[in-house]
């Protein structure tokens, strides 16, 4: 299902990049908060949300310290740098709240990323008003059926999934009624220009021509060129993530500061203005048809013409002839059609009037 929620929306994943410090997420959403004004976007702004004490298995909590101190160890292993950011960047149900109130209090929708079947019931608590389905759950029959329930509008990146579980998504919320968006999204973080496969694009309409279709993005070198030619595909909602320069913290090389979402935006803006509104044949304005028309030859008479001579394109050259400049009421090389009855003489060399 479509929904007007997606419709030109912005979505700035401010992913953990709080790093479990409520102040420093609120400074996030105020910075962007700005860019989104000083540009008239609608914008969401999406959190991630994981129920800790059960996404991360005991095992790998045993070292965990507590909230505040200096550093999480945990034990190495694959997803060890992954487990020390959960764990070190949790936020409390109260935490989370403060950062989904300041959202909506600049006006933007509040999003979030559930990642787990309890972190689905704090959205709902929280009041979260469009939900994210994380590109790793696409194959989780029992979370994906728990974000469907809530009903609440819901949108899902197709990095590194199949079609085929794609498909099967689109069915279930469209089964329940749900707005979906899909985005074409390469989870490659960050990505090249050679990555990005914008032909995806539309695929994904044609083949879901009932939602709307997105692109989150990931490349870390130009804010333009993608979101233009995504818009001018057919493109109607947009993600990145975002991050600020502060507080010592390196910033990840494919999450953009609020003056390249500025840059952002205004691409958006200006391939809106290019590609325009409205569907079919678009309407032509007068000034546009008054100027074809002022450079159109004019009709002249090749020779001294009487009253209910007919002129057709075969009588070209023996009885008249076109040439600029073309005067008001005059016929042109435009108004020939299947021929032209005199309504009165005509001297050679003089236009001919309709």
């Amino acid at each position: 299902m479509k929904s007007n929620i997606f419709e030109d929306l912005f979505v700035l994943e401010i992913a953990n990049n709080h790093w479990g410090d409520v102040n420093r997420g609120l400074k996030i959403i105020r910075d962007y908060a700005d860019v989104v004004k000083k540009n008239g976007i609608k914008a969401a702004m999406k959190l991630q949300l994981r129920d800790v004490e059960t996404f991360v298995h005991p095992s790998q909590q045993e070292n965990r310290l507590e909230k505040g101190a200096d550093e999480i160890v945990v034990p190495p292993g694959q997803n060890s740098r992954y487990i020390k950011k959960t764990l070190s960047t949790q936020l409390t149900k109260e935490e989370f709240q403060q950062l989904v109130d300041e959202i909506k209090s600049h006006g933007i929708i509040a999003m979030a990323t559930p990642f787990d079947e309890k972190s689905v019931d704090l959205c709902v608590e929280l009041g979260i008003e469009v939900l994210k389905i994380a590109s790793q759950d696409t194959k989780a029959l029992s979370l994906l059926d728990k974000i469907a329930e809530t009903g609440i509008p819901t949108a899902v990146s197709n990095g590194g999934t199949d079609i085929e579980d794609i498909d099967r998504i689109v069915k279930l919320f469209e089964d329940k009624k749900v707005p979906l968006a899909v985005n074409h999204c390469v989870s490659l973080y960050p990505s090249e220009n050679s990555d990005l496969h914008l032909h995806q694009i539309d695929f994904l309409i044609d083949r879901y021509p009932n939602n709307v279709i997105g692109l989150s993005t990931h490349e870390y070198n130009d804010w333009v060129s993608s979101v233009t030619i995504a818009y001018a595909k057919g493109a109607r909602t947009f993600e990145r993530h975002v991050d600020i320069d502060a507080d010592d913290i390196t910033v990840s090389k494919y999450c953009s500061l609020p003056e390249q979402v500025d840059v952002w935006f205004k691409a958006f803006l200006t391939a809106k203005e290019m590609v325009g509104e409205g569907e079919g044949e678009r309407e032509i304005p007068q000034k546009e048809r008054d100027y074809i028309q002022s450079v159109s030859r004019g009709m002249y008479a090749k020779k001294d013409l009487s009253e209910g001579h007919k002129l057709t394109k075969e009588s070209l050259d023996k009885d008249f002839y076109f040439a600029i400049p073309l005067e008001e009421n005059q016929y042109s090389a435009r108004d020939l059609g299947d021929g032209v009855v005199l309504n009165g003489a005509v001297e050679k060399d003089q236009p001919i009037f309709k």
